[in-house]
């Protein structure tokens, strides 16, 4: 079997971020860049399924040169090889030209099975899993705590706001998983030294067969229109407690309507 997680860099979740003012785009270099943390389970996942049946798997990332650093973490964990898609014209794309891209990369390859992480950190949209799904014309199964694969079936535990829905679907199809579904592994030293040698294909836009005005922010279908920086946290007010410590705390809550 021959699975594909898709995976992204995206800015520290701690870092403080802020938007390029030419472009309104997120300045991606004012932060650390880390693999987006709901991706490591999709890596994880990947992991395990070819652990018990046998395969391959095959990372995909799209994203500036740094991005690089996304694609060798998860080949550290224990992936055998890397697609990373780098194009200068693909700065500010949305997830509708993401989703083309990464389909258009992953058409043609004998995948089997491609695996998402349920959202990034950065957008928090969701939405890239079902596209690329669409695009490609296979079953999706999102938002996994559970995904089994007996022979050419795929069932998930989907998660819902009351629970969860059992959901079954033939390869090949596109999986999203949640946090919930496995523990991450830690890269090991062998592992790390190990992902240094293995392969990893660098493409344009080009490469993959999409027409590049079709991505970047001039193609996006949303825009930032307008943005201000966050104002500076206000000073505190600091009440000294002379024995009236509690009626003044009672009549600063009336006053927020606490109480």
């Amino acid at each position: 079997m021959k699975i594909a997680v898709c995976v992204k860099q995206v800015p520290d979740t701690w870092a403080e971020k802020r938007l390029l003012p030419e472009d309104s785009t997120l300045d991606r270099d004012s932060a650390d860049g880390v693999m987006n943390e709901l991706d490591e389970y999709a890596v994880e996942e990947a992991l395990k399924l070819v652990e018990a049946h046998g395969g391959e798997v095959v990372v995909v990332t799209m994203g500036p040169e740094r991005a690089a650093e996304t694609v060798r973490k998860a080949l550290s964990m224990g992936a055998d090889s890397g697609i990373h898609i780098l194009d200068a014209a693909l700065h500010g794309s949305d997830a509708i030209a993401t989703s083309a891209v990464l389909a258009a990369a992953l058409s043609g390859r004998a995948i089997d099975l491609v695996i998402f992480g349920s959202e990034s950190t950065d957008a928090r949209m969701s939405v890239v899993p079902a596209m690329v799904a669409e695009r490609l014309g296979w079953a999706q199964l999102t938002f996994a705590q559970r995904v089994e694969v007996t022979g050419s079936d795929v069932t998930i535990d989907r998660v819902t706001e009351t629970g969860f829905t059992t959901v079954t679907g033939v390869l090949p199809c596109v999986v999203s998983v949640v946090e919930k579904i496995n523990e991450p592994r830690y890269p090991s030293f062998k592992g790390i030294m190990a992902a240094k040698k293995k392969p990893v294909e660098t493409l344009s836009v080009s490469d993959t067969g999409v027409d590049a005005a079709a991505v970047g922010a001039a193609a996006a279908w949303t825009a930032v229109a307008d943005f201000a920086a966050r104002p500076p946290k206000a000073a505190g007010v600091i009440v000294t407690d002379e024995g009236d410590g509690g009626a003044k705390l009672a009549g600063f809550l009336s006053e927020q309507k606490f109480i």
